[in-house]
């Protein structure tokens, strides 16, 4: 398989080495420096493109893939205020678009066990549902797409939460709010926990993440997934629980 990437920080970088290791080739990388290089014939070689940047970057990036005629692996969080456009996109121009908030498979995992938490605790009102997340102070969005993904779930199967809010925002959290704590420090790759909280004792779901590569292996594996599919993709197609 020819990889495009698009994005080469640390996450792009740890994207190369997987890929590499798994056989792949790399035939393009594009950072800041080279963007016109989105019009070159050696991007265009690219069975796939795997897009990880930033928020203020991402849909134009997408846009760039889609003249290309390549399908876009990314994990870019914070831009999904324009998600709905490059669904009708993939519905009307045949394009394909695998998007995950989260590639690594534990924190998938993760989601399912959260979703699965949330259905038993919408029965028990006596508990309050918190959120924490901890990331790199390096990281631009604020709550990270991971927690979002975590508070949507919640949401949907916690009847008595009604909306999620950042825990430092000026407004009052009310009680149908869910309260989603961000914390911005060192390296770290990424932390999320969801605590029910009773008077008479809490309930900790936690995933840690030990570096990049996991989040790497995932996006890699999403790729070769996503080559010679057509439409929007996410982790839900490609795992099986």
């Amino acid at each position: 398989m020819n990889i495009a990437l698009v994005g080469y920080g640390k996450m792009g970088k740890a994207i190369e080495r997987i890929a590499l290791s798994r056989g792949h080739d790399v035939v393009s990388i594009i950072d800041v420096v080279n963007t016109n290089d989105f019009s070159s014939e050696t991007f265009r070689s690219a069975d796939v493109a795997i897009e990880f940047t930033t928020p203020h970057t991402a849909f134009d990036n997408y846009m760039r893939c889609f003249d290309a005629c390549l399908p876009v692996v990314s994990g870019t969080t914070g831009w999904l205020e324009r998600f709905d456009e490059v669904r009708q996109l993939c519905l009307e121009g045949k394009h394909t678009f695998f998007y995950a908030s989260n590639f690594s498979i534990g924190v998938n995992i993760f989601f399912a066990l959260n979703t699965y938490l949330a259905k038993i605790m919408n029965n028990f009102p006596a508990y309050d549902v918190q959120l924490t997340e901890i990331h790199h102070h390096h990281k631009m969005d604020t709550p990270s797409g991971t927690a979002i993904t975590l508070a949507g779930d919640i949401l949907r199967h916690v009847d008595r939460k009604t909306q999620w809010q950042p825990s430092d925002t000026t407004a009052a959290i009310q009680p149908s709010d869910l309260p989603i704590q961000s914390i911005r420090e060192g390296e770290i790759p990424g932390t999320h926990e969801v605590a029910y909280v009773s008077h008479e004792d809490t309930i900790h779901i936690r995933h840690e993440a030990k570096s990049r590569e996991g989040f790497a292996l995932g996006a890699v594996v999403a790729a070769e997934f996503t080559v010679g599919r057509k439409g929007l993709l996410g982790m839900e197609d490609l795992l099986t629980f």
